[in-house]
């Protein structure tokens, strides 16, 4: 079983000050939480929202997590809804796992994954006329990298082999549709890169606010890739940030080398700076989190000035570092 070596080092809580040198990160993770499980715990955080005994989403899935040993094909709504009560009642998980140290490990890994998908948020609307609506809401936060209305297609392709440059697994997500759909951003965060790629084409990538998220869109659109994007801006979640191409496998830039029109949708975990770029990258299966998201689509409008479709609607979270 895939438990008694899943854990490389102990794991501990991420340090607050990331250049200091740590011994024990995290450094292998295999997600496989489901949408469906997901959905759920998302439902239940949201409903105990302001209560007395609020259910944290992470809580609910690193327990179960433990429970099925990360094997989420072993899902029933009703182990979350189990745990839910208990937790309701306010026993603390650390009372409910059997397996503290386990336990541990799935919360941080998980809420490395999901941390900034749900939570306090102020939702932006604008209209094509420029009227504004704020409205404030807790909740998942997180949209689909495709607009709303814009159709596309998948499968789980992550792992499937690569031989462009070298023999590679692929490591992200390919979402199938048409050249100029609008990409939005996922969560909000930072443009961290930003440019011509010989795999990736005309790519973005976007780091979460907390740091351990890298959201890595790629063979975005010849010519008009981007969405006035630039290295360093802060996007917001539901942003337009690029427009879906066929760009990449040249060394070449702006050339179309891919076959069929797609998003290369990647995410990777960073739970020590060393892993960013380094030989112990952990990039996960978006299958199942794209589906879950797969509901959640930004709305977009034509704008005649800028000649091409923008954001309508983007969440501000309340909890942006400072």
């Amino acid at each position: 079983m895939l438990l008694a070596s899943l854990l490389l080092t102990p794991c501990r809580a991420v340090e607050e000050d990331e250049a200091a040198p740590r011994e024990n990160y995290i450094k292998w993770l295999d997600f496989t939480v489901t949408a469906r499980a997901m959905e759920d715990a998302a439902r239940v955080d949201t409903e105990t929202h302001g209560t007395d005994t609020p259910v944290n989403w992470i809580t609910l899935l690193a327990l179960l997590g433990t429970k099925y040993g990360g094997d989420f094909s072993k899902y029933k709504k009703a182990d979350t809804e189990a745990f839910a009560e208990r937790l309701k009642s306010g026993e603390a998980a650390e009372d409910i796992t059997g397996n503290v140290k386990l336990y541990s490990y799935y919360a941080e890994a998980y809420g490395a994954v999901l941390g900034g998908m749900l939570g306090e948020y102020t939702k932006t609307e604008t209209t094509p006329s420029g009227e504004v609506t704020l409205t404030d809401g807790y909740g998942v936060r997180a949209f689909s990298p495709f607009a709303r209305g814009y159709y596309y297609s998948d499968f789980d392709d992550f792992g499937a082999a690569r031989s462009f440059g070298y023999r590679r697994p692929h490591l992200g997500h390919d979402m199938m549709g048409s050249v100029g759909t609008p990409i939005v951003a996922v969560e909000s965060g930072y443009v961290e890169a930003l440019g011509w790629n010989m795999y990736g084409g005309w790519r973005c990538g976007i780091r979460s606010f907390d740091g351990k998220r890298y959201y890595y869109y790629a063979h975005l659109r010849r010519g008009h890739p981007y969405a006035e994007m630039y290295e360093g801006k802060t996007v917001m979640a539901g942003e337009v940030i690029g427009y879906l191409g066929m760009t990449g496998y040249s060394r070449r830039e702006d050339v179309n080398n891919i076959t069929t029109p797609h998003l290369h949708f990647g995410l990777e975990i960073i739970f020590d700076p060393s892993q960013k770029d380094g030989w112990n990258q952990i990039w996960i299966d978006m299958y199942e989190l794209t589906k879950f998201l797969s509901t959640r689509r930004a709305a977009t409008h034509y704008d005649e000035l800028r000649g091409e479709r923008v954001s309508e609607v983007y969440y501000t979270y309340h909890d942006i570092p400072d």
